[in-house]
């Protein structure tokens, strides 16, 4: 047996408590607290994708209660699982629920679910500090320029692990009130003297609720070991409790993104005006200009150049492309080599193949446009297979619904569309054939030949001049 999975075998069961049962008062919001957005996604995902690189998602438990269903369909999918919590009376009530789930594990850490920001390195920070000070409880902490309204851990000495107590900021002294080590709402336990002291925890509180923080005072007593770790950054550890905090935490985490991004090896352009969600993947030497917007699951290849204001959403795209300013992209493929925009518009099943140049106003949807192919002008491509090499003129429009239903059209590779012409679907234009400028192309057109679809144009010489005389001899009629 290899010493890594004698480790594996030895080390204690770990499982993480979420809680997410909270309202939000201070939101002023009928959503649940922990599905407001920052970085791109809820703030319960955030954690949940954290807990996850730490543990199985069967060992996390997401306590549950305010608008308890939208949040479990809104997470189910990362496979956590769900403990209610009917009546939303603290934080040690919520761990009080999840004894049952939790009672066969050695270890559990407790997070909070809108603190998105907290670091898969400061979890196993956590972890291994408890484990290693053989402690029931250890507590998160964050030290803070302006602690008010925190509540404040109180060490046994300067220079010590052990914790003496939590006090609150209502409740401490002149002295502790000084103290800029705040008490973050993260905890590591030891079940055992957990679970066999929670049910010590009172309600003799201005809300009447019960605090898992007495945990600290109360394994005290019992002569349990309670420690205490700092997280080194206090941003990781905050909570979004008001709209303003929820916008402070939103510009952490997506400067923190572009920082990581930047390290990989992208460069991004006065970062503090880009939008970039936090799953967003960018390659080397990829430069993204100001006021760009990146959502979403979006991939950007190595060697490409993304221009101002444009927004690409779930999309991905390949290397060596260039995205000029102003183009929205929406779960599209962009292959390597492609040129967008400027103020081009790639809607959902949209695939831009190696080489291929979608200019000015060019609308797609469902379409994939081939290989070396281009519109660069003033189009719209829907529901079309393009093959290679071929051109779409100026103001080409794919007509694809008929008032009931979505029809496709197929265009083989070298086919010539002239400007202004209308394609009505389905229909299928032949490799190499020529479509005349203005046509109205209602039928399939043979490999390699030319269809027009338009009446052939008269010429009536002198019929403007008349027009004239005759309207100057009205007009002096009137006013006679």
């Amino acid at each position: 047996m290899s010493k890594q999975s004698t480790r594996a075998k030895h080390s204690p069961s770990l499982a993480i408590i979420i809680m997410a049962a909270g309202k939000g008062t201070r939101l002023k919001s009928k959503h649940p607290k922990v599905l407001h957005e920052a970085g791109g996604k809820p703030l319960l995902a955030h954690v949940i994708a954290t807990a996850r690189k730490i543990v199985s998602p069967k060992d996390i438990y997401v306590i549950v209660g305010h608008e308890a269903a939208q949040v479990e369909e809104t997470v189910s999918p990362t496979g956590v699982n769900f403990v209610l919590q009917t009546e939303q009376r603290g934080t040690g009530h919520a761990v009080m629920v999840a004894r049952d789930a939790i009672k066969a594990y050695d270890q559990v850490i407790v997070l909070s679910g809108d603190a998105p920001m907290i670091r898969t390195q400061t979890l196993e920070r956590l972890r291994d500090f408890h484990a290693e000070k053989n402690a029931a409880m250890t507590i998160l902490t964050a030290v803070l320029s302006d602690p008010t309204g925190y509540g404040r851990v109180i060490r046994k000495s300067a220079t010590s692990a052990d914790v003496q107590a939590i006090v609150e900021h209502k409740s401490a002294t002149a002295k502790q009130q000084k103290v800029r080590e705040i008490n973050s709402g993260i905890y590591a336990f030891s079940v055992k003297p957990l679970l066999q002291y929670l049910d010590k925890i009172r309600t003799d509180n201005a809300h009447a609720e019960f605090y898992l923080p007495d945990m600290a005072s109360i394994l005290g007593k019992a002569k349990q070991r309670v420690v205490a770790i700092d997280a080194g950054n206090y941003h990781e550890v905050l909570g979004a409790n008001t709209r303003a905090e929820l916008a402070e935490i939103d510009q952490n985490m997506r400067m923190a993104k572009c920082e990581e991004l930047m390290a990989a090896g992208a460069t991004i352009f006065y970062p503090q005006s880009c939008v970039i969600d936090s799953d967003v993947e960018i390659g080397t030497d990829t430069v993204i200009e100001p006021y760009v917007q990146l959502l979403g699951k979006t991939s950007i290849g190595a060697d490409c150049r993304i221009r101002s204001y444009s927004v690409i959403r779930d999309s991905s795209v390949g290397d060596s492309v260039t995205i000029l300013p102003g183009c929205v992209i929406d779960e599209a493929t962009v292959r390597d080599g492609a040129t967008l925009g400027p103020y081009s518009r790639l809607r959902p099943g949209s695939e831009i193949c190696e080489g291929a140049r979608v200019g000015n106003f060019v609308e797609t949807k469902k379409t994939r446009l081939g290989k070396g192919s281009k519109a660069n002008h003033l189009t719209y491509l829907g529901d079309a297979e393009i093959g290679e090499g071929v051109n779409i003129g100026a103001g080409t429009i794919l007509c694809n619904y008929d008032g009931v239903h979505k029809h496709k059209t197929t265009i083989e590779d070298g086919v010539f569309v002239g400007s202004d012409s209308t394609l009505v679907a389905p229909v299928k234009i032949g490799k190499g054939a020529y479509i005349a400028a203005a046509s109205c192309i209602t039928d399939d057109v043979p490999a390699d030949a030319l269809a027009l679809g338009r009446t052939r144009q008269t010429v009536k010489e002198g019929w403007a001049k008349e027009k004239r005389q005759s309207q100057k001899k009205e007009h002096a009629a009137k006013h006679a």
